[in-house]
């Protein structure tokens, strides 16, 4: 067998993920034919088929599956001895890639890639905004520094940093404004609207009210916390959201807010990073920015709040 190159990896790596020759040869900035190319190469070099293929679709085969961990597993020692290269000069960290969740980007986002900027010159930030699950998998390939989620992770490989904790709070139409807010339990009676299955602040919300997570027939769903006040507005039921993002999605909706009775409905947000990584020095010190960040913008949702 011919020595396998870390480009060759990387093709099918990429291919793994996104289980189509197009999107994969975009990903990698190449032509279709010919990751296609590199791809039989490769299947040549290790005597082996590493995927099936269809008309519509392409998936691992058995010893495909086998190689892809091992590959996986090399492409993010690779990863981690450029990090590790990266932390032991002088200077800051020139490059950080951030994860976060949706129920927290864009409320967190703005003040904390000003602060970063401010405080890390020349550092270059780059953002990924998608599902817990993703991002979790994202970083233990060694495509993301750290994650924004909503905690606890409990992954053995991941280091967890709690930054703060934040209420949930209950959104009405204006016409409730000033009335009683209901037991938990009433909630999904009252055309409860919650964001799709995948977000980990629907299974949440879901929990607060004691209904299991198959979806019950009085839950709406919607795509995001935005559409979720818009409905509300609409007329169309109630929901629940981040204290975070009450300033931003109920300034132009006609919704009322209220906070729940204690013991209220509360997440966790932190920080989440591979322990193996040479950058944890760094991330600490990320850490403080970032936690210096989300305070300061919570104090700021907070005056804006009606209690």
């Amino acid at each position: 067998m011919k020595n396998l190159t870390l480009k060759q990896l990387r093709y099918f790596e990429a291919l793994v993920r996104h289980r189509r020759f197009g999107v994969a040869a975009d990903a990698c900035a190449i032509s279709q034919p010919a990751l296609s190319m590199q791809i039989k190469e490769l299947e040549a070099d290790v005597g082996h088929e590493l995927f099936e293929r269809s008309a519509k679709d392409i998936m691992l085969t058995a010893f495909g599956e086998t190689f892809a961990a091992r590959a996986r597993e090399i492409l993010r020692a690779v990863d981690e001895l450029a990090e590790l290269a990266r932390a032991s000069k002088n200077t800051f960290l020139s490059r950080l890639r951030i994860g976060v969740i949706p129920t927290v980007a864009p409320y967190l986002l703005p003040t904390i890639i000003n602060d970063l900027n401010r405080n890390f010159d020349g550092i270059e930030i780059q953002v990924r905004e998608t599902q817990t699950a993703r991002l979790i998998e994202e970083l233990k390939q060694g495509d993301l520094d750290l994650a924004i989620v909503a905690l606890p992770i409990s992954e053995p490989a991941l280091t967890e940093l709690k930054l703060f904790d934040e209420e949930f709070v209950l959104v009405r139409g204006r016409e409730d404004e000033g009335k009683p807010v209901p037991e938990r339990t009433a909630l999904p009676k009252m055309r409860l609207l919650l964001l799709e299955e995948g977000h980990c602040f629907r299974d949440q919300a879901l929990s607060f009210c004691h209904v299991g997570s198959s979806q019950p027939r009085e839950v709406m769903e919607g795509s995001s916390l935005s559409t979720l006040v818009q409905m509300v507005s609409a007329g169309i039921g109630i929901t629940l959201i981040p204290e975070m993002a009450v300033p931003m999605e109920t300034r132009s909706a006609h919704v009322s807010v209220s906070h729940f009775e204690a013991p209220a409905p509360v997440r966790s947000i932190g920080m989440i990073w591979r322990n193996s990584t040479p950058l944890s020095r760094h991330l600490d010190e990320i850490a403080g920015v970032i936690r210096g960040s989300t305070d300061r913008m919570r104090e700021r949702a907070s005056r804006l709040q009606p209690r």
